[in-house]
């Protein structure tokens, strides 16, 4: 039962993330950035730049609507990625 348990916690408490992985490395540089709700990976200079300018302005967006990640919905979070990737 106690396997049963621990899936059940698992389901009901779930890791809400931003993942993000760049492919157009080229330089060998291994590029890793973690933060509170976001794993980075990978990139080009440019491009894992660009992805962590990113996931830090969705994250000012959610605090200054007073939310975090895991209380938007898709369409909220998407309408906010997409205003922060301009």
């Amino acid at each position: 039962m106690k396997n049963n348990e621990t899936s059940r916690n698992k389901e009901s408490n779930p890791k809400v993330v931003m993942l993000g992985i760049g492919l157009d490395n080229k330089d060998g540089h291994t590029r890793i950035t973690k933060g509170d709700n976001f794993y980075l990976a990978g990139g080009s200079e440019e491009t894992h730049g660009r992805m962590t300018e990113t996931v830090i302005k969705v994250n000012e967006k959610l605090q200054s609507k007073g939310k975090k990640l895991d209380e938007v919905s898709p369409d909220e979070f998407t309408d906010i990625l997409l205003e922060s990737s301009r």
